[in-house]
């Protein structure tokens, strides 16, 4: 193997391949990418373990990878926003940004959407990827190439406190203290919650979320979902007037609706199974809206600006450091649940 293009195949269920793949020529509008940086996100652990999420099922090997940083190595025809050279995070889905949903800013609805490590397109876990420009956006000299990776974790937590509403004042519960959980904590006090309360059934999370600055946490050890939601009030006060479901859990996204308050909106951010049993009454009596969240759309420039700043510290959520010819140990260090983030460097 020459290691040209190493990269990392999710070549069946259960099975990951390390490949030599063709270094790909960058297109009209795009952009050749030496890799610098990848996360390993909970979704490619997913699509390894069960080989499908949702409605999107792995019917042929596919690139892992999709929170990616990276360093402009070729420029294709008509690029003018980058130079060779250019550091970047690489927001991993490319829209038609012909169709109605994209038109009115929503992009994150399209249904051409081509997103990374999501069948039936390869992710960006290589030594060289292709993307194009207008979704590259430039780090600044003092934004290193992992928080670059990380924007995109952070930009799930930007569009799910979008959609919730979070404001300066705000009263928030977020269920699930994993990685999204953890950034959207940030997210929220960046935001102007003055209260944050976040739940989870692991102690060693809890306590990275209270230095975090959580104002509260809250160990799960119940799966009645009425319990848990009286332990979240108590320590809270009250009821959270938004919610931010992060796990994905069926008691977790039950205790959601149970524990926001009348009128308040609960936010579905964690991967759910394709039915569950929900409290519905408790929500449409006391008119709790309950609301999706896929992605993001034009959540990156807020997500920079945020780190760039120095608003949000996502630096602590990377507990583990591996190269890309270790991505096989990085990727079981993932499914043993240990640490928080696992970074993968891809260049040499």
């Amino acid at each position: 193997m020459s290691d040209q293009n190493l990269s990392v195949l999710l070549y069946k269920k259960g099975e990951i391949q390390m490949v030599e793949r063709p270094i790909q020529e960058p297109g009209p509008g795009e952009v050749q990418l030496c890799m610098q940086q990848v996360g390993i996100c909970g979704s490619d652990v997913h699509f390894w373990q069960h080989g499908e999420i949702g409605d999107f099922v792995v019917k042929k090997p596919m690139v892992l990878g999709h929170e990616g940083s990276g360093m402009v190595s070729k420029l294709g025809e008509g690029v003018t926003s980058l130079k060779v050279g250019d550091r970047v995070a690489i927001e991993p889905g490319v829209p038609c940004r012909t169709c109605k949903h994209c038109k009115s800013g929503r992009y994150n609805l399209c249904k051409d959407c081509v997103f990374c490590a999501t069948p039936p397109h390869d992710g960006n876990l290589s030594r060289y990827f292709v993307h194009a420009a207008d979704f590259c956006f430039k780090l600044p000299d003092h934004v290193s190439c992992e928080e670059g990776a990380l924007l995109e974790p952070l930009s799930v937590s930007v569009h799910a406190c979008n959609r919730g509403g979070i404001k300066l004042g705000s009263k928030v519960l977020v269920c699930g203290a994993g990685p999204i959980g953890l950034v959207t904590l940030l997210t929220a006090k960046a935001m102007g919650a003055s209260v944050v309360c976040i739940t989870d059934i692991d102690e060693s999370r809890l306590t990275m979320a209270k230095k975090m600055g959580a104002t509260y946490t809250v160990k799960v050890t119940s799966r009645d979902p009425q319990v848990v939601a009286k332990q979240i009030e108590e320590t809270m006060g009250d009821l959270a007037e938004i919610t931010i479901e992060c796990s994905g859990a069926t008691p977790s996204v039950q205790t959601s609706i149970y524990a926001t308050e009348e009128g308040g909106c609960v936010v579905l951010v964690g991967c759910c199974p394709k039915f569950i049993e929900l409290p519905v009454t408790a929500a449409s009596l006391r008119e709790v809206d309950i609301r999706g969240n896929l992605r993001y759309a034009n959540c990156y420039p807020t997500a920079l600006e945020m780190v760039a700043s120095g608003k949000v510290n996502i630096k602590p959520l990377i507990t583990h450091r591996f190269p890309l010819e270790d991505s096989m140990k990085a990727f079981q260090t993932t499914l043993r649940g240990e640490g928080i983030k696992v970074m993968i460097e891809c260049a040499r």
